[in-house]
């Protein structure tokens, strides 16, 4: 049915049906739409936990490479401050072995001179001393005080004589010339002595010579 306008006019009931689709159109694509923004609003939040997460871990990365380059550098810092210590006390070593030996080479060739001193006094039995005259008498208490008075001198510098008879023999402390046997000394034993050790400090400034015991057989028997 036509009105004067030209246009087909659907009867109310027949139209109902038309409308309802149309609605329920709209609706499923409202729905769409709606499910679709929200897997795009899950899509981005779940990328920006991921872009989260990486952060983290990056950053993670990056405390531990620095904590382990600290721990590199404090090693480095401990064996240098450790270098420089060492360094320090060997230094501080050798000023003052430098200082406490300074007169070694010194005092071991005025050795030369107490020994000739003694010999001087060996070779004078007492009995020429007694039969000597005034000035005789004088001139060997004057070696004896000089003598006397240059040893007192390497004392105050640390240098001491050591007559090592009757001691074991040491190696350290002794250079064996020869060996003794016609003696009732056990082996090993100095028996003679032929020049005194002297020592500087705690160093041997010149060995002693002497004779050392050797028992063979009475040893072996």
């Amino acid at each position: 049915m036509s009105n004067k306008d030209g246009k087909t006019n659907v009867p109310p009931a027949q139209d109902a049906p038309a409308r309802e689709t149309r609605e329920e159109t709209q609706k499923a694509a409202a729905s769409g739409w709606a499910r679709g923004g929200e897997q795009q609003a899950a899509n981005g939040e779940a990328r920006a936990q991921v872009a989260a997460y990486g952060g983290a871990a990056a950053a993670e990365a990056d405390v531990e490479g620095l904590l382990a380059e600290n721990a590199e550098l404090k090693d480095k810092l401990l064996r240098a401050m450790a270098d420089m210590d060492n360094l320090r006390k060997r230094l501080e070593r050798e000023k003052e072995d430098a200082v406490k030996y300074a007169a070694a080479q010194f005092a071991r060739d005025m050795l030369s001179v107490s020994d000739n001193l003694s010999r001087a006094l060996e070779h004078v039995p007492e009995e020429k001393r007694a039969e000597g005259s005034e000035f005789f008498k004088n001139l060997i208490e004057g070696v004896e005080m000089t003598l006397k008075d240059l040893l007192a001198t390497f004392e105050r510098h640390g240098i001491k004589r050591i007559n090592p008879m009757g001691e074991k023999f040491d190696p350290n402390y002794h250079q064996a010339m020869f060996e003794v046997t016609d003696t009732d000394a056990p082996t090993g034993t100095v028996v003679h002595v032929m020049q005194d050790a002297y020592t500087h400090h705690d160093r041997v400034l010149r060995p002693a010579m002497v004779g050392v015991a050797k028992r063979e057989d009475k040893d072996k028997g």
